[in-house]
């Protein structure tokens, strides 16, 4: 089943495949089929369609190792680095905030929410003009803040972090509550709500 184009880059011809690109061409791994649809969240045989198309494009290419397929962009097509370079802005925020965050020693748990979150999750909007991330924890905020203006650099958009305690962040108040009921996408640990 089709899903959907991504309300933050419109111009791929489905969320999966964005997510699919993503993980290949963002990662740099070199992955089987079977790992590529489980990490792009896709039905084995989506991803396969999928795959097939962008090997026809020139975009993967792939080699066997036995019986396996083991696929990677293609870094002498003229397309690979420029839907990088797409993909790093729409989609690569919070693999990369997971990445940088995930070196800072005592955060519980870190996700995005608001604007950024709501067109990650297919709600419709306009398009984000900066990241509001949630950091809970006890992590030291100077290396958060330099985290998150590497990301920035690399996503050209703010990244604006909240840094709470656990107990902080359970507590209510008009800000937390709407955080807490509004889109949320998972950077590290889980949702402390759900």
């Amino acid at each position: 089943m089709r899903t959907a184009a991504p309300l933050l880059a419109p111009i791929f011809r489905s969320d999966g495949q964005a997510r699919l690109l993503t993980e290949v061409l963002l990662t740099g791994d070199e992955l089987s089929l079977t790992e590529l649809a489980t990490r792009a969240g896709l039905a084995y045989p989506t991803a396969h369609r999928e795959v097939a198309r962008l090997l026809d494009a020139g975009i993967l290419s792939e080699r066997l190792v036995g019986r396996t397929r083991l696929i990677r962009g293609n870094d002498e097509s003229p397309l690979t680095s420029p839907l990088r370079e797409i993909l790093r802005v729409a989609a690569g925020p919070v693999a990369m905030l997971t990445e940088e965050l995930g070196r800072v020693p005592s955060i519980d748990s870190a996700f995005v929410y608001g604007s950024f979150a709501a067109r990650m999750l297919g709600v419709a909007g306009p398009a984000p003009h900066d990241i509001d991330l949630m950091v809970l924890g006890d992590p030291d905020v100077d290396a958060v803040y330099q985290a998150c203006t590497r990301v920035e650099s690399a996503v050209h958009r703010p990244v604006n972090p909240t840094i709470l305690t656990t107990e902080e962040f359970a507590a209510s108040s008009g800000f937390l509550d709407t955080v807490r009921s509004g889109p949320a996408v998972v950077v590290i640990g889980e949702l402390p709500w759900r």
